[in-house]
């Protein structure tokens, strides 16, 4: 499949002509979302969940169809009945012709005096991609590509090291950079690749991989 990765932590996965979109929050492009088949949604966090960029996917193809946690679909099915499913841990379905299993319940901690949001990970064709939103989940599946949030206010590089570690996939890809800056890049760069035991590459924003 085709890995075209977007701003932050969005995602776009396109295979045999159809498209699926994971996570096109506000801090990335506003027409991350367009185009897509189907949309995939980890958690509430408006870098990852922007109500209006996913009504604009809606709304430019009238077949799209989103599938969430609980604390997402709320705040959108009632515009588009029918179209928007509510998935948890442990459910599978299929999305735009892409088999999905869902892995995890609850996002990172952030700070104790933080109430942990929902937060689910999306396992993409058997392993072939897995995202995880917002925490460190390791799906009980082997992972090909992972999509590796590299720089957020709930994690620290030994923990995204020793996450690669521990998942153990073929490849990490940089997601949830927005705050990573050029300067600090290749320090990641050169920590994750000699101790994460994986091939460790990012994408520049409207890149694409084959996968």
């Amino acid at each position: 499949m085709k890995l075209t990765k977007k701003s932050h932590a969005c995602v776009r996965l396109e295979k045999d002509g159809r498209t699926l979109v994971l996570d096109p929050g506000g801090f990335s492009e506003e027409d991350a979302a367009l185009g897509a088949d189907a949309v995939l949604v980890t958690h509430e966090h408006p870098d990852h969940f922007d109500e209006l960029r996913l009504r604009a996917a809606m709304e430019d193809n009238p077949a799209a169809e989103i599938w969430t946690l609980r604390s997402v679909a709320e705040k959108v099915a009632a515009a588009f009945p029918g179209r928007v499913h509510t998935v948890g841990h442990g459910d599978t379905f299929t999305a735009a012709g892409f088999d999905v299993q869902v892995h995890g319940e609850l996002h990172a901690v952030i700070h104790p005096d933080i109430p942990r949001v929902t937060n689910i990970g999306f396992l993409v064709d058997g392993g072939k991609v897995f995202h995880p939103g917002d925490a460190l989940t390791v799906p009980d599946h082997p992972v090909e590509t992972l999509m590796l949030p590299v720089m957020a206010p709930w994690n620290k590089i030994s923990e995204v090291i020793d996450y690669v570690r521990e998942v153990e996939p073929q490849r990490a890809y940089d997601i949830h950079d927005a705050l990573l800056t050029d300067l600090a890049r290749p320090i990641y760069d050169r920590q994750i690749g000699q101790l994460g035991g994986a091939e460790h590459l990012h994408l520049t924003p409207g890149d694409s991989a084959r996968v």
